[in-house]
Order: structure tokens, then C-alpha cells, then sequence
């Protein structure tokens, strides 16, 4: 529990007490008080004040303490030895004692969503902890994972902190050095464009206000807190796929991956295969940066010649001789159809073995 949190209550209840108050903890050490020079002072006689749940008066001071049943932490003292002092130090310790567990039950309930995503906590548990946290299992929710590029700090935290101020439905939580999880209660009918939307909101509010670059993955939508752990892995797979495969892209959905989610789940060894299988007549390396653009191209423009050759400026005949020499080098013909899907995979079969894919 922050003591931040105690000395700004104090600082609100000092004018409607109109005498000195604050808080001491089990060591007697005084953590907020209305009088900030009397802050780290010690009552060497505290130890009274937790014995029992019984006001106690102590050099013209009226203690009461507050905390759980089993241990009371801390303790409210009010200036005075009268039954006002009483009543205002009874009616503080609710007040404080009511903040104190609401703050806690926040950060045990943020503790727990991310033991969950990092799959830290065994399945038969999730829901005794959700019972006792009070958390809503039963609603729809999605994993946005932000990357920070260039530079992380505390503001970028704070930053996409604010951008959700329902701590109830929402969660923000620091994964890594560059990552940051955003745990999104959405509506059953949200989809995948209202999330890249979202994301995109992020994204540009980070550019704005701190000029940050950053790169956001979406998982898929889930139902039930047991599947947040899957959205969580899947807007990693989105943002490592993504700087595979398309890496103009800043906002990365695992809806959208297509074929290279596939791709990506292969075992390397079988992908080599694969091209070796392929290119039996010849490499692909044996094609130089000219002729791998004219094939971007080609795909771009659905294997239309004639449009393709006018998007390059180049004469129909020249494009369907660089179509020629592509298909002499590989012995595959890119204006069939099934030749294309296999160059079309291979290439990006390529890519992915030259990205030394991490795994999750």
C-alpha cells in the first residue's frame, strides 16, 4: 500500500476534522499526517494501539487501528482525548480501511490477470482466484500487446495506463522491458477492425504525446479468463510474424496473418525441405533484386501481364521474357496459377528462414 495514497486522504479529511490527524504503521512510525514535519516521527508506546480493536489515548492523541482480522496494519490518530476525537478517528479508519483494501484488491487483481496470460498459475486455480478477487470471468476480452522501438520509460507506461481509465474492466501490465499488455473487455460483437482501430488510437496517441514509435500486436477475441493466456501468445505470434513478413506494418492483427501464421509454425528443418524439393532445377538465390521485384509485382496485379507491365513501364514482351528466364532458373511457370502459390510460399518460406524465428 503506497503511503502516497494515506497522505493524500489526510490532506482531504484535515479541514473537515479541523485537527491534526494521520496514520501510523504497526511500527509506529507515522507514514501521513496533516502536519508534514511530523511525518517519520515514532510513537514509542504503538504497541498498544494494535493489542486489541479498542480505542487507545496516548499523549493527548486518540489511536485507532484498521487492517484485516488477522493483522491490523496500521492505525489512525486524531488530535484530541475527547468522544469527538473518538468518533473522527472511527469514522477515518473506515474511510482509510475501505481505500486501503480497494487499492490492494486493484493490485492483486492486476498481479493475477498477468500470472494468467504468462501462464503462471495452474488452470484449477484461475477460478478459485477469480472468486476471491471478485473478477468477471464470464465476459469477452482481447490481448493488445504494445512494443516500444526506440525508447521505454515510465511515461509510455503511464501513457497507455491513461488511455483506460476503467481499472475495473481494463488491465495495463509492464511484461517486458519493451512490452507492454493491454487486457481489453470488449463486447461480443467487436471485431477485428474495431480492435485494429483501437490499436491504432494507441499507436498514435504514443506518437503524439511522446513521440514514440511503437508496433502493436492483436490477439484473437476470447471468452472466459482461461483463454486470455492463448490471446496473449497469438498478439506475440502477430507482432514476430509480422516483422517477418510485412514489415511496413505497425499494427499486426493474428486474424490477418493468413498464410504466414501457418508458415510460421513450421519446424525450420521441414521448411528447408521444402525448398530443396521446390528448386530442384535451380536456387532461388539465382534471382537478382530486378527480377524478385518484377515477381512482387506480378502477384500485386494478380498475374495480369499486360497490367503489370504498365505499373513497371516495361513492353508487354519484356515482362513475359523476365517471366521466361524466372521460370528457365526455377522450372516453375508464375502465370499458372498452382506455380505461382508454390513461388508465391517459397518466397516467404525464404524469408521466414532468413528471419532466425524466435519461438513462443
Amino acid at each position: 500500500m503506497s503511503n502516497r495514497i494515506f497522505q493524500g486522504l489526510v490532506h482531504q479529511m484535515r479541514d473537515a476534522v479541523g485537527r491534526t490527524l494521520g496514520v501510523i504503521d504497526e511500527t509506529g512510525t507515522i507514514i501521513a499526517c496533516s502536519e508534514l514535519n511530523k511525518i517519520s516521527e515514532v510513537f514509542s508506546s504503538a504497541v498498544d494501539v494494535f493489542a486489541d480493536n479498542e480505542l487507545h489515548i496516548i499523549n493527548g492523541y486518540t489511536f485507532c487501528n484498521f487492517g484485516t482480522h488477522a493483522q491490523t496494519d496500521y492505525a489512525v490518530f486524531v488530535e484530541g482525548t475527547d468522544e469527538i476525537a473518538g468518533r473522527f478517528a472511527a469514522v477515518c479508519c473506515v474511510s482509510l480501511d475501505n481505500i486501503k483494501q480497494y487499492y490492494e484488491e486493484k493490485y492483486d487483481r492486476v498481479n493475477f490477470v498477468k500470472n494468467v496470460i504468462l501462464d503462471n498459475i495452474l488452470p484449477g486455480d484461475i477460478y478459485l482466484k477469480s472468486r476471491e478477487l471478485r473478477f468477471n470471468t464470464d465476459v469477452y476480452r482481447a490481448v493488445l500487446l504494445v512494443r516500444v522501438t526506440d525508447h521505454n520509460d515510465a511515461a509510455v507506461f503511464d501513457a497507455v495506463s491513461n488511455l483506460f481509465p476503467d481499472k475495473t474492466r481494463d488491465f495495463i501490465i509492464n511484461v517486458s522491458e519493451t512490452d507492454i499488455a493491454i487486457i481489453k473487455e470488449i463486447h461480443n460483437s467487436t471485431d477485428s477492425k474495431d480492435l485494429e482501430k483501437l490499436a491504432r488510437s494507441v499507436s498514435d496517441s504514443l506518437s503524439t504525446e511522446l513521440y514514440t514509435h511503437v508496433l502493436v500486436g492483436i490477439g484473437t477475441m476470447v471468452e472466459g479468463i482461461r483463454d486470455l493466456a492463448r490471446s496473449f501468445k497469438e498478439a506475440q505470434i502477430a507482432l514476430e510474424v509480422g516483422k517477418v513478413f510485412d514489415t511496413e506494418r505497425t499494427i499486426v492483427s493474428y486474424d490477418n496473418l493468413g498464410i504466414a501464421r501457418l508458415i510460421y509454425q513450421l519446424p525450420t528443418t521441414l521448411c528447408e525441405m521444402f525448398l530443396k524439393e521446390i528448386f530442384k532445377k535451380g536456387s532461388i538465390e539465382g534471382l537478382d533484386q530486378e527480377t524478385l521485384f518484377t515477381i512482387q509485382r506480378f502477384f500485386e496485379n494478380n498475374l495480369n501481364v499486360s497490367e503489370t507491365s504498365r505499373k513497371l513501364f516495361v513492353h508487354r514482351n519484356t515482362l513475359v521474357y523476365r517471366l521466361e528466364k524466372i521460370k528457365k532458373i526455377t522450372g516453375l511457370d508464375l502465370r499458372e496459377f498452382d506455380d505461382a502459390i508454390v513461388f508465391k510460399v517459397a518466397l516467404m518460406v525464404k524469408k521466414y528462414l532468413d528471419s532466425k524465428p524466435v519461438k513462443y
